[in-house]
Formats: C-alpha cells, structure tokens, sequence
C-alpha cells in the first residue's frame, strides 16, 4: 500500500528526487534474482531499505527520506515482487530466506554495518533480522509496526478493523461465501492460487484495496485499482506468508529482543493506524529500551503520513550527521 497511497501529500518533507548511481540484478540462488540500487553517496552512511508488504516493493519516493549527500541508500525488492524475478513467486519464499538475501547484499556491497529503515512488514523483517545479525545493524528506523502475531492478523483479516471500515469490510468478505468467512486468509488462499488466471486477478486487487483503503488517517475508503501485475504479487506474496505466520513462532521477536539490546533506534506509529495498531509498537518500545517510540498523533500507517515523513526525515538527518557515533 505504501507504494500508492497519497506520497504527494509528503513532498514538503522530502529530499529531492533522485536516480541510482548503480542498479543490478542479484542472482541469490533458488532460481530468485533480486533488483538492487543505491543512490546518494557513494561514501556516505550506508542504509538499506526493507520494504512493507509482503510484496509491496521498492518505490522512487524511499529514496528521498535521506539526505543524499549523507547516505549511501540501498533499496531491493524482495523475492518475487517489484523488478524481481519471477514474479510473484512464492517458491523459495520465506522470511528465512529474505534474512538471507539481505546479508547477500551487504557482502555483495562490502559494506560492514549499516542503518535499516523499514516499515509495516519492513519493520518485521528489520527487527527479525536484526536479531538475526546484530553485529550487522547500526541502528534501526521502524515505522507501523507488525511483529508477526495472530492477534494482529486476526484484527485486519477477522474484522476488528471491519469495525471501523464496515463498508470496505463487507465488500472484501462478500466475494466469498459465508461459510468461509471464518478464515478469510485461507479463503483467499484458495482463490489467489487457484490456477485461474482471471480468478486469481479479481481476488488478488480486492485483497490489495481492502489494505490501501485504511492506509491513511485521511482516507475515504476509495482505494483505486491497483495495476494487475502489482496487485497479483502484493496479494499472493502476503497472503502465502500470513498463511504461514510470517515463517516465525508466535512472540519469537519479542522474544529475541535481548539480541539487540545494544542497537540503538526509532519506532514511528501513527496513533490511528488500522493496519497494525499501536499495540505492537509500544510493546516492541517496552521490552527495545534502545529503541525510543514516538507517536504521531494524526496519522493512520501509510509512509506518506505527512507526520511520519517528517520524523523520519527528522530522525535520518540526524544520525547521518552522526554517523561515526553510530559506526557507520
């Protein structure tokens, strides 16, 4: 939803647009090749970019949240979504694997340590692998957290945020029976995978505009229609990997906090956001006292929230002004 959802709005916050110093294609076995870029500087702070989804993909504006003359700023799309290839592949796709990829990438860079910046499922695949590789990170930007739990599933998938979205709700339920409605992500399962390629297209952009008609605290509910090609990975990816529970145990990223107790950072969560609400940030903020949690009070889950770009923006200044505090 990321990619679509009001960036205009966000501009006055932003850095200039900008283009990559180098863009290529990363064979990381499993029959996966993944598109990497930087952009900025070449010797600045180096960052990568995880971006929301799964499936979302990188988007030109990701690049503008930094400033170029003092970050070194990777962005890749992850297995299957965006330039990737193959496209909406869910083979050789878990969260193990793009844990792995990212280390791929930082010893293809021959970077050291470097910042990660990650939003929504971005923020998830940050922290688990950041726990995974805590001597990698030096420090962590999150925004709307999700931390892989069946609660927070069972809030946007079983209709706790349908209470506030009853029309949307009903809308993304309808399409199949009644008698499904228990398990909407294993209904959807079963039609986003079933073969049929108009089936799969007409299911896979009403999972994409129930998530993007809640994404901003402005919104009206009118989601648009994503473009087919986008829609189809943004739909399948996600849902194959909340099918499977984000390919980790229940609570396993709080749990592993100790691992990064050192790592200093930021956690950035609209006080209104449907998609994760701020449950989780505030939990994660509890048990990361490294990590500081700064509310936005009128802003929903989006990136473009004008509040969260502008802390975002605020918050990446400032450490690429600091960067040998941060070893980077």
């Amino acid at each position: 939803m990321d990619k679509f959802s009001g960036q205009k709005r966000a501009g006055a916050y932003l850095f200039p647009p900008t283009e990559p110093f180098d863009a290529r294609m990363l064979d990381v076995g499993d029959g996966h090749q993944i598109y990497v870029e930087q952009c900025g500087n070449p010797e600045g702070a180096p960052v990568v970019i995880l971006h929301g989804g799964p499936g979302g993909g990188c988007s030109p504006a990701m690049r503008r949240y930094f400033d170029p003359a003092q970050w070194r700023v990777i962005l890749f799309d992850q297995r299957g979504c965006g330039r990737s290839r193959p496209h909406a592949e869910i083979e050789n796709n878990t969260t193990w694997h793009l844990v792995a990829d990212i280390e791929r990438i930082r010893a293809a860079l021959d970077i050291e340590k470097w910042a990660v910046f990650g939003g929504s499922w971005g923020a998830t695949l940050s922290l688990i692998y950041a726990e995974t590789h805590p001597g990698a990170v030096a420090f962590l930007a999150l925004r709307g957290v999700f931390l892989s739990m069946q609660r927070e599933l069972d809030w946007f998938y079983g209709g706790g945020a349908g209470h506030f979205w009853p029309e949307q709700w009903q809308r993304f339920k309808s399409l199949v029976p009644e008698a499904e409605h228990g398990d909407l992500i294993a209904a959807y399962n079963r039609r986003l995978f079933s073969g049929d390629k108009m089936l799969e297209a007409r299911f896979a952009r009403a999972w994409a505009a129930w998530e993007n008609a809640l994404a901003s605290v402005s919104s009206d509910g009118r989601a648009g229609e994503a473009p087919a090609d986008y829609a189809r990975a943004f739909a399948r990816l996600e849902n194959h990997y909340f099918t499977n529970k984000g390919f980790v145990e229940e609570g396993r990223i709080l749990r592993d906090l100790p691992r990064i107790a050192h790592i200093p950072g930021i956690i950035v969560q609209g006080r209104y956001d449907m998609i994760c609400p701020p449950r989780s940030a505030y939990e994660l903020s509890q048990g990361w006292t490294a990590g500081k949690l700064h509310i936005v009070r009128a802003a929903g889950h989006a990136l473009s929230e004008p509040g969260i770009s502008a802390e975002l923006v605020r918050v990446m200044k400032d450490v690429g002004a600091a960067r040998g505090r941060y070893g980077i």
